[in-house]
Parts: structure tokens; sequence; C-alpha cells
């Protein structure tokens, strides 16, 4: 019986909990990771699509380049028009 109570208590004192401390160091990296995030955004939103050669896909004044998905279905769009222009003769009109 005096074995079990030794045990049980030499147990209570090797327990090791973070505390206080380890509270505040995972509160400052959440802290500096949601800063970190919002700079990283930041600098994508700088870079921007690279320049295009024709002045007929900028958009218009005031309105931002289309990206990511918006950006491929409008050139699907027009890869189609002209797939579709070039297979029809020159006077023919559509109905």
């Amino acid at each position: 019986m005096t074995l079990l109570v030794a045990a049980s208590n030499s147990s209570a004192l090797n327990d090791v909990e973070p505390g206080l401390l380890g509270f505040l160091v995972v509160a400052g990296l959440g802290v500096a990771l949601v800063f970190l995030l919002r700079s990283m955004n930041k600098q994508f939103r700088k870079l921007g699509p690279p320049p295009e050669e024709t002045d007929a896909d900028e958009p218009a004044d005031g309105q931002r380049p289309l990206r990511g998905l918006a950006a491929h279905r409008a050139a699907m769009r027009a890869a189609e028009a002209e797939t579709r222009s070039a297979d029809e003769p020159h006077g023919a009109k559509r109905d």
C-alpha cells in the first residue's frame, strides 16, 4: 500500500504542464502567422499577370485584369470563337 501511494506521488511531481509560458509562445506564433499571411497576400496582389502584347485583351479603365479561372474561361471562349470563325465559310451567316 505504501508503494502505491509513493508511486502516485512521484508521478504527480514529474508531470509537466505547459502553463502560461507555453500558451504565450503558441499565441505569439499564431499572431506572427497572421501577420506573415497578410504580408504574403499583399505581395501576391502586387505581382499581377504578365503584360500582354495586344491592347484588345486589356480591361476597361477601373477594372482589374482577369485572373485564374475567369481568365481561363475567357481564353477558352476566345479560342472557341476563333475556331468557329475559321470553320465557317466567308460570307455565310449563322442562324
